[in-house]
């Protein structure tokens, strides 16, 4: 992970970091998801913990700055659910297996498969006292990166509280999290907040080009104006609007009929946040139709969205668009993936007035 701060949020992080003398033991990031939020922190971390910091960021040539960018500061923690650490890169080790949830696999035959963790476990906070309890390397700060904070449960919430209510000497915590609401309240009163701002359209638009991202604006517009969410989805997607959208809407507007046994199975195959998320956005596009307004996330979609998205259904996209929002705090425990993504499919059919044959 990068050591440095995006364009967007040097300038803030500049500003808070020159108040190191009343800093906070405990500090929750948030803001959007997929602007920089992760980056930050661990920028702030590294100008944290430097030894030579230049106007109060990270110089990147002493030893601290070394050891952070090889991912071994001993005075650097980094608190993550193992399915994110995977995705980052770490191997697990083989003695972790404990800590690891076993699953079934038909491809194992019916062996188990241990499976990484998408929570952050009790286990993982308890390990940190003995930490806590040593003295820092260099004499001076010592780092607690968690994120994202969300994936505390509520035992580990707990247990992380009681830390922050007596924290431990030269220790400062800093908690990432997309939506700080489902975070536990006592938890959130513990901490002081540090909302970072999304960039704007001109900025986040140039930072794609330099990183040679072709059809920026419309990358930008599917990403809801998320620079680091829009670049991600370039390199996994063929286009901005998602090809199943693309033929979900082209139905819609002719009337034809769905499928939506084979929409539904292609979806139950990839993230369900991701798909809940392009359905949010769809429904917000088709409410914005509704009231005659231009689109924001599929403008390549607008004829469609306008024909779908009348006036007489403004109420009844607003209702999907919350429905959707719940959808996505159940979404990570279905019983079966498929059934999930066709019951959100057909209450998005039912909200169009369109049925699976294809009438209205």
């Amino acid at each position: 992970m990068q050591a440095h701060f995006l364009p967007w949020h040097t300038e803030v992080a500049r500003e808070w970091l020159g108040a190191k003398e009343r800093f906070a033991h405990a500090w929750l990031i948030h803001g959007l998801a997929g602007i920089g939020k992760r980056e930050f922190a661990f920028a702030a971390a590294a100008s944290l913990l430097c030894e030579s910091p230049l106007k109060g960021l990270a110089c990147g040539q002493c030893p601290a700055c070394g050891w952070v960018a090889k991912g071994n500061h001993p005075d650097l923690k980094r608190i993550r659910p193992e399915a994110v650490a995977v995705d980052e890169g770490l191997e697990l080790a083989e003695d972790d297996s404990g800590a690891l949830e076993e699953v079934v696999t038909p491809e194992s035959g019916g062996a188990t498969k241990r499976a990484p963790s998408k929570d952050i476990r009790v286990e993982q906070i308890r390990a940190l006292e003995p930490w806590f309890n040593n003295a820092t390397h260099r004499g001076g700060w010592r780092v607690a990166l968690i994120y994202p904070a969300e994936a505390l449960t509520t035992i580990s919430g707990n247990t992380l509280l009681k830390v922050l209510e007596e924290p431990p000497p030269s220790t400062i915590f800093l908690l990432v999290a997309d939506a700080p609401d489902r975070l536990l309240p006592t938890l959130l009163s513990r901490c002081r907040r540090l909302p970072l701002a999304t960039p704007s359209v001109d900025i986040a638009r140039q930072w794609l080009k330099y990183k040679d991202v072709q059809h920026a604006n419309d990358w930008l517009a599917a990403a809801g104006g998320a620079p680091l969410l829009a670049k991600q989805q370039s390199e996994s997607e063929k286009s901005p609007c998602p090809d199943w959208i693309v033929d979900l809407l082209t139905s819609l507007e002719q009337n034809r009929p769905l499928d939506i046994g084979t929409v539904a199975d292609k979806l139950s195959k990839s993230s369900a946040k991701t798909w809940l998320d392009a359905l949010q956005r769809l429904s917000i596009d088709l409410s914005l139709s509704a009231h005659g307004l231009p689109c924001r996330y599929y403008p390549s979609m607008q004829k469609q969205l306008h024909s779908i998205g009348t006036s007489e259904r403004t109420i009844a996209f607003t209702q999907l668009t919350a429905w959707l929002n719940e959808q996505k705090r159940v979404a990570g425990h279905p019983l079966s993936a498929k059934l999930f993504a066709q019951a959100v499919l057909q209450r998005l059919l039912q909200t169009c007035k369109i049925n699976t044959s294809g009438h209205k």
